[in-house]
């Protein structure tokens, strides 16, 4: 029986046995062919599975449409395949939350925005980043009433957000100051329910919403005036970069490495999957996307750079760079070196660096 992440998550309903067997007969035949061109993660898909199957629980959040790849992976047997019963929690609790979880071995694994997670984990959680999962979480639109159509127009503008600890916000003042814009001085951040942001833009509080999908989709469907696209985390500097992480409890490091290791070859092949595959990976994740038709979710999907996930030494690097970013925002402290502090929290888990367990 898998463990519970205690009072700060509610357990996601069990997939039904007998669906998951079909669906993984039928993926490992339609995983074949197209993993075989996606050369890049070759190592993911060469390794033997684990000797003994290892059950894990994976925290997730499954209103978010980007992580789909997540019950791609359980559904076409990906996970399976690799040596891995893993049993899916649905977290509601905050990213500290999810980390002492992760820490403590209530849970064993976990995804999440890294604009989230670095803060936390400069405190110095034992939890360690064994993997990327995409780019393009976020973006920043303009009520086009207001007349904005480029990001210089912003400042002395007001722009929306869910809360003032938000990863669009932390990300998007990082990009107006690369801007030529002083996040503080010349934005007026303005936190509101999530689904009242499009109401703030039509009641003239707001003049610009920072979020993420499928909120400001719905925003722009239901809206009568419009809305214009500023930017997003997929543009230049943040192109090649990727937005989303995945973590793991230093305990399965220490005890379990090639658990670890089988862990993050499993997404990186449903991420490809995923992105071969975007009508079938919108049908599995479906039943997750309230209000959200599979042709909706596919228009989504195109927003995200779902071949980005570098790991090892690039993914280190990525770590670095959102590190420096956050020291000079003022959100991770002055003290922090960045190279210092990802050689920390990131993990290699590689097969041939995880032949023993760290000390």
């Amino acid at each position: 029986m898998s463990r519970r992440i205690e009072k700060q998550a509610a357990l996601s309903e069990t997939f039904n046995p007998g669906r998951r067997k079909l669906l993984a007969a039928a993926g490992s035949v339609a995983l074949a062919a197209p993993l075989a061109g996606l050369g890049g993660y070759a190592w993911a898909q060469t390794k033997p599975p684990l000797a003994q199957k290892t059950k894990l629980t994976f925290a997730w959040s499954q209103v978010s449409f980007c992580l789909t790849p997540v019950p791609v992976a359980l559904e076409t047997g990906i996970f399976e395949k690799n040596g891995l019963d893993v049993a899916l929690i649905n977290y509601s609790g905050s990213n500290d939350q999810l980390l002492e979880s992760l820490a403590t071995g209530k849970a064993d694994a976990a995804i999440g925005m890294i604009h989230r997670w670095l803060k936390p984990l400069e405190s110095g959680f034992d939890v360690k980043i064994i993997a990327s999962a995409h780019g393009g979480c976020v973006r920043l639109m303009a009520y086009k009433p207001t007349g904005i159509t480029k990001i210089a127009q912003l400042r002395g503008k007001s722009i929306g957000v869910p809360d003032l600890a938000q990863p669009a916000k932390h990300f998007f003042s990082v990009y107006l100051k690369k801007h030529g814009i002083d996040p503080d001085k010349d934005i007026t951040w303005k936190a509101y329910q999530a689904d009242l942001l499009g109401l703030a833009a039509e009641k003239g509080e707001i003049d610009a919403i920072a979020y993420s999908d499928p909120t400001l989709f719905r925003i722009e469907r239901d809206s009568k005036a419009g809305y214009v696209h500023l930017a997003t985390n997929t543009d230049p500097p943040y192109d090649d970069k990727m937005c989303c992480v995945v973590g793991v409890g230093g305990h399965l490091i220490k005890n379990n490495c090639p658990a670890a290791a089988a862990l993050a070859r499993s997404l990186m092949e449903a991420y490809d999957w995923t992105n071969a595959h975007r009508e079938e990976g919108a049908k599995i994740f479906r039943k997750y996307a309230a209000n959200l038709s599979v042709e909706d979710l596919q228009i989504l999907y195109k927003q995200l750079t779902m071949h980005v996930h570098p790991m090892q030494t690039k993914l280190r690097d990525q770590i670095v760079f959102f590190a420096k970013d956050f020291k000079e925002l003022g959100v991770l402290k002055a003290s922090t070196d960045p190279v210092k502090f990802a050689n920390h929290v990131y993990y290699d888990v590689l097969p041939e660096v995880c032949a023993s367990p760290r000390a």
